[in-house]
């Protein structure tokens, strides 16, 4: 995905010229470094450890629901633990085989913050609790901040700039921009995509 269209060129910085290989691969250079596929809009399933209340926080974000889609969770399967001895629910979940087992769950049924990406999980009737789940949920922005675009304009007057560069500009592919990408991605562009950057927690 382009983060510049050649119509939002000027407006940027940029001659009406610039090579549209050269905005891509500063589009992928952006990816790699957010590590992220896109920042636009995407599908994302993350196996995640549940941990005290049963919360678990998501890698990418903002958190965005599909258009007609009141969450942004698309699909949840959880596992449950292995409960310990005396709990309530013990003899159920061994009597049914429910340890271990992955179970589709509902999403409407998880409470889920968009700001900050966090999932809670609901307690089961018997008190059995989840370890693990797996969630498929969409990220990512479907119009893209202008923090992004000022970014990808950036990277693109850098390599501009950058002689090896910019002798065969119509060339330029994303492995030759990664081989600059300590010149490229300078202190400003990296400051203008720290929000963007994704973020695993553990």
């Amino acid at each position: 995905m382009n983060y510049l269209d050649p119509s939002e060129y000027v407006a940027f910085g940029l001659e009406e010229t610039t090579p549209a290989a050269l905005v891509a691969a500063a589009s992928s250079l952006m990816d790699a470094h957010c590590r992220r596929t896109t920042l636009g809009l995407s599908q994302y399933t993350e196996r995640l450890r549940l941990v005290g209340r049963g919360t678990a926080r998501v890698t990418y974000l903002p958190l965005n629901a599909e258009a007609g889609n009141a969450s942004p969770v698309a699909a949840i399967r959880v596992r449950y633990g292995v409960p310990r001895h005396g709990d309530i629910g013990a003899d159920a979940a061994q009597a049914f085989g429910l340890t271990g087992e992955w179970t589709q769950l509902d999403p409407s049924l998880v409470d889920v913050d968009q700001s900050t990406g966090e999932v809670t999980f609901p307690v089961h009737p018997l008190g059995l609790t989840y370890n693990e789940a797996e969630l498929t949920y969409n990220a990512g922005w479907e119009t893209l901040p202008a923090g992004v675009k000022c970014a990808c304009a950036q990277i693109v007057r850098n390599a501009q700039a950058t002689p090896a560069l910019n002798v065969r500009a119509n060339s330029i592919d994303q492995m030759r921009m990664e081989y600059f990408s300590d010149s490229l991605l300078n202190e400003d562009v990296r400051k203008l995509l720290a929000p963007y950057v994704a973020q695993k927690v553990g």
